[in-house]
């Protein structure tokens, strides 16, 4: 079942941010009237859930709605909407906790690169110690060599 995901949108714009990306989901799919009409009938129910749950235009949301195309229609499944709320009080709570996600990404990022590094270094040395091995082998048989010929 496809399904319709906004990312984070100021409840202001969500109407839009609806509209778009129904359209980037369902391209070849569906008739562009088909998918203005299932946008405005999706947003209207939205409008209707944010009134009835005190969503403020400053606030932010995220939406998601699974939906079906039968015959060239979209049909909403409307009880897999799930609506995520940040209410613009919580807004620097929700900053903080994006630069924490930053942070740690950026941390991630440095141990991956070191990593990397290291085991770049270690294919090095198993490289080295490859060729060590085949020189000592290599001596070796020579050593056996000379050895079996001084008993001749």
């Amino acid at each position: 079942m496809p399904r319709l995901l906004t990312g984070f949108v100021r409840a202001a714009g969500y109407a839009n941010k609806v509209r778009k990306v129904l359209f980037a989901i369902t391209r070849g799919k569906v008739n562009p009237e088909e998918v203005v009409r299932a946008a405005a009938e999706l947003n209207q129910y939205l409008f209707n859930k944010f009134q009835e749950i005190g969503v403020k235009k400053e606030d932010v949301v995220r939406i998601e709605a699974e939906f079906d195309i039968k015959d060239g229609k979209i049909e909403w499944n409307f009880d897999s909407l799930k609506i995520e709320i940040y209410k613009k009080e919580e807004e620097e709570k929700l900053a903080e906790a994006m630069r924490e996600v930053e942070e740690s990404e950026k941390a991630l990022e440095l141990v991956v690169e070191e990593l990397s590094k290291l085991s770049e270094k270690l294919r090095s040395l198993s490289d080295e110690i490859s060729q060590l091995v085949q020189k000592i082998k290599q001596e070796h048989t020579a050593l056996k060599l000379e050895f079996e010929k001084e008993e001749v």
